[in-house]
């Protein structure tokens, strides 16, 4: 049996990853500080650390252990702007953390990136972060032959999606509107597309990169195809508001898998409308 750490295995991504790494028999281990995280997620078949990722400088466990998948990170690009310096601590320091325990311990490691590094590293301090996190990572594989691998996540939905208030997944924000029979808030003129990607194939593409050895290079996680704001507001039947336009976003995202899907054989199988016309319905 593999024995694996899912940092931030209490959050979004991460605690649905630990769900179905624990059904397919891994021996599964939580890092998660709950800053973001939520013991609703919580499963009885993981072990949990409630500490910071800076554990694992003194961290030592029994069992070996094979890979790491670290997704514990500061994450929404607007709050970035207020304090930058946590969110150097929480991605990059924590980054460089994870990979030494990894050349100590002789594993793999899986990096959660950012879709956001295509539109410049200069777009905001979150995007910075995230780069120099892969950076990190690379390092790590260049230097002490560290296998690490990053996986560039495109805009994720799906079961446990966070309700955080303004900066709440647009997925998650529009369904909370639509039972509330709100109108939806839509930034600027609606026009900026994004590639939305089910968390439960985001999951899947992290398991899949964890069977190889890999020496820092980037995969992206997504599905190829995008739909803009406005039509994600036609899919979900409701009335909208605009709100101001907000700096450092992208006017597009669109993931090519070619490379994925060459190397891991990983494809997305869930559809953005299939699922929202199952919200929908279940709304009604």
């Amino acid at each position: 049996m593999k024995t694996v750490i899912v940092t931030g295995g209490l959050g979004f991504v991460g605690s649905n990853l630990v769900d179905i790494l624990v059904e397919k028999g891994y021996d599964v281990v939580v890092i998660d500080d709950l800053s973001s995280g939520s013991l609703k997620n919580k499963n009885d078949k993981a072990k949990y650390y409630f500490e910071k990722v800076s554990v694992m400088l003194t961290f030592e466990l029994k069992e070996k252990v094979d890979v790491i998948y670290h997704l514990a990170a500061e994450a929404r690009i607007q709050p970035s702007y207020k304090n930058p310096l946590l969110w150097f601590r929480s991605n990059v320091e924590s980054t460089a953390v994870v990979c030494d325990y990894a050349k100590k311990h002789n594993c793999k490691v899986v990096l959660a990136g950012s879709s956001s590094c295509y539109g410049g590293k200069f777009m905001n301090p979150y995007t910075f972060t995230k780069k120099q996190s892969e950076e990190v990572c690379e390092m790590y594989s260049k230097v002490f032959g560290v296998s690490t691998v990053i996986a560039r996540f495109f805009n994720v939905y799906g079961p446990r999606n966070p309700l955080i208030g303004e900066y709440t997944p647009i997925i998650a924000k529009f369904e909370q509107f639509k039972k509330q029979g709100k109108p939806l808030t839509v930034v600027g003129d609606g026009e900026q597309k994004r590639d939305f990607t089910h968390v439960y194939d985001i999951c899947e593409g992290l398991i899949r990169l964890s069977e190889k050895e890999w020496e820092g290079e980037v995969f992206n996680l997504g599905t190829g195809i995008n739909y803009s704001i406005n039509e994600l507001v036609e899919m979900f039947e409701c009335e909208k508001t605009h709100l101001p336009a907000r700096p450092g976003e992208a006017k597009e995202t669109k993931a090519d898998i070619t490379k994925t899907t060459l190397k891991t054989g990983w494809k997305p199988v869930h559809k953005l409308k299939d699922y929202i016309k199952e919200k929908l319905n279940e709304i009604k």
